[in-house]
C-alpha cells in the first residue's frame, strides 16, 4: 500500500498537470479569438476607409471576380512553395497546412499591417516553432526579393524598350541585389557554402510563377478597364507595380503603388484614369481574396481542433486504463 505522502503528491502533480493543460488549452481559445477579433476589425476599418472598393465590388461582373480570385489562388500557391523552399534551405520543413496556414496569417498581416510586416511573421513564428535563426530567414528572403526585382526588371523594360535595355536593366538589378546579399551575409557573419544551388534554383522558379500570376492578373484587371491594353503595356505596369513592394509603407501599398505606376508612365503608357480604376478593381477583388484566405485560417484551425480533442481524449483514456 502507498504511503499517504506519496499518494497526495501523485494527485497533486496530477491535479496540477490538469491545471496547466486547461490553462493553455484557454490561452489557445483566447489566442484563436483575439486573432479573429483583429481580422475582423482591421476588415472593418479598411472597409469604412475605403469605400469606393466595395462600391467597385457591387459593379464588377462576378464572373470577373471568381477568374480573378481564381488567379490569386494561384498566386498564393506560389507564396507557399517559396517558403517551403525557403526553410529547406537550412534543412527545415514545414508540414502543408501549416505552411497555408503561416502564408495566410502573413499575407493578412501584410496587407493590414504597417509596412511589410508579412515577413516578420514568418521570421518570428519560424524562430519560435522552428528554431530557424531570424539570419538565416532574412537571407533566405533577400535570395527571394534578388529574383523578385531581377524579374520585375525584365518586365517593366521588357513591355516596351529594346532588348538590350531590359538586358542592361536586369544586370543592374541582380548585380544590386547581389551586393546586398554578400553585404548582409558578411555583416551577420553567416556561411552559405552549404546552400544548395538546386533548391536556389527552385526558390528562383517559384518566384517566376508568382510574376507572371501577378502579371496576368493585371492584365485582365487593365483589360476589364480598357480592352484596348496590349500585353506589352500590362508587363511594363506590372514590373513597375512589382517595385513598390520595396517601400511598402502603407496596407496594401496603397498609394504607393499608384505613385510608381504613374511616374512609370513613359513606360506603359497607361493613362492615370486607367491606373485608379484597375488598382480600385484589384483591391476590391484582392479584399475579396483576403476573405477567402481568413475562411481558410478558421476552417485549419477547426481540423487542428478537432484532432487536439482526439488526441487527448485518447491520451485521457490511456491514462484511467492504466
Amino acid at each position: 500500500m502507498e504511503e499517504p505522502l506519496a499518494v497526495a503528491l501523485r494527485y497533486s502533480h496530477c491535479i496540477t498537470c490538469y491545471y496547466d493543460r486547461i490553462m493553455k488549452k484557454s490561452l489557445k481559445i483566447a489566442a484563436a479569438i483575439g486573432i479573429l477579433a483583429a481580422t475582423l476589425i482591421a476588415f472593418a476599418h479598411y472597409a469604412k476607409g475605403h469605400p469606393e472598393v466595395l462600391r467597385q465590388l457591387q459593379h464588377t461582373s462576378p464572373w470577373l471576380i471568381i477568374v480573378l480570385v481564381g488567379c490569386y489562388l494561384v498566386w498564393f500557391a506560389a507564396l507557399v512553395i517559396i517558403l517551403r523552399v525557403s526553410v529547406q534551405l537550412y534543412n527545415k520543413t514545414l508540414p502543408p497546412q501549416e505552411n497555408i496556414l503561416l502564408n495566410a496569417y502573413s499575407t493578412l498581416a501584410n496587407f493590414f499591417g504597417p509596412g511589410q510586416s508579412g515577413p516578420a511573421v514568418r521570421g518570428l513564428y519560424l524562430k519560435k516553432r522552428h528554431g530557424l535563426p531570424i539570419k538565416s530567414y532574412i537571407f533566405a528572403s533577400l535570395l527571394y526579393y534578388g529574383f523578385y526585382a531581377v524579374i520585375s526588371a525584365f518586365f517593366l523594360f521588357a513591355g516596351s524598350q529594346a532588348w538590350w535595355k531590359t538586358l542592361v536593366v536586369m544586370l543592374l538589378a541582380g548585380a544590386g541585389s547581389w551586393v546586398v546579399i554578400r553585404w548582409y551575409a558578411k555583416k551577420s557573419h553567416l556561411t552559405n557554402n552549404s546552400l544548395s544551388m538546386t533548391k536556389v534554383g527552385w526558390l528562383g522558379l517559384a518566384t517566376a510563377v508568382q510574376m507572371v500570376m501577378q502579371f496576368v492578373i493585371f492584365y485582365i484587371e487593365l483589360h476589364a478597364t480598357q480592352p484596348g491594353v496590349s500585353a506589352g503595356q500590362a508587363l511594363s505596369y506590372t514590373g513597375a507595380a512589382n517595385f513598390a513592394v520595396f517601400v511598402s509603407l502603407t496596407p496594401g501599398a496603397i498609394g504607393i503603388r499608384e505613385a510608381f505606376l504613374v511616374f512609370s508612365h513613359s513606360l506603359h503608357h497607361i493613362s492615370n484614369s486607367v491606373i485608379v480604376a484597375a488598382n480600385v478593381i484589384d483591391r476590391a477583388v484582392y479584399l475579396v481574396f483576403l476573405g477567402l484566405l481568413f475562411l481558410i485560417t478558421i476552417s485549419l484551425h477547426a481540423k487542428d481542433k478537432l484532432r487536439f480533442r482526439y488526441y487527448t481524449s485518447e491520451s485521457s483514456a490511456k491514462d484511467s486504463g492504466k
